[in-house]
């Protein structure tokens, strides 16, 4: 099977449902976010962060293929396979804060990014993930999309930030404060 097909030479690609959009489409914007949202998560994993962040992160990936399909199909598209967000994704990820925030100091100030590779590459995730929430937040204007996409990629960067935290806490490695001159 060839990696290329041609179809998208003309500025298109088709949805998962079916039919074609231009490559700059809103919906396109959002899915391709969260793709690359995923591939930075991919950069995270290649950094070494501690075995049980690794788990985490091999499923956060999982559930960022479900959301870019999830995305990538129109609400009133007939697709039988296509596995919309849920609430139990959402109380997934909030689990997992609160098992990370149970371990870290509280915060009182803001930190500056950094740390290790693997948690300085969780705060470009992050960052990554807020831009996909404004593009779907911007798409959510146009059309209707699942009820969870918008609460998942919120409570997402919240435990990026966190798994961050998390991260440098369980290496050693001390946050550096922002400091107001």
């Amino acid at each position: 099977m060839k990696i290329y097909t041609r179809t998208g030479d003309d500025g298109t690609t088709s949805l998962f449902s079916g039919g074609r959009v231009r490559k700059d489409d809103l919906r396109v914007e959002a899915y391709g976010t969260v793709d690359e949202l995923n591939s930075v998560l991919g950069m995270v994993r290649a950094a070494g962060p501690t075995p049980q962040l690794e788990d985490w992160l091999t499923e956060v990936q999982s559930q960022l293929f479900h959301l870019g399909a999830d995305l990538a199909t129109p609400l009133n598209a007939k697709s039988e396979w296509v596995v919309r967000m849920d609430a139990q994704k959402v109380a997934w990820l909030e689990a997992n804060i609160d098992t990370m925030t149970a371990e870290l100091e509280p915060l009182k100030h803001f930190i500056l990014p950094g740390g290790t590779s693997a948690a300085a590459a969780l705060h470009l995730a992050r960052t990554v993930c807020r831009r996909a929430e404004r593009l779907v937040v911007a798409l959510s204007e146009q059309e209707a999309l699942s009820e969870q996409v918008q609460p998942y990629l919120n409570r997402l960067s919240d435990w990026l930030f966190t798994a961050a935290r998390y991260e440098n806490q369980r290496a050693g490695i001390s946050e550096s404060q922002w400091a107001v001159r």
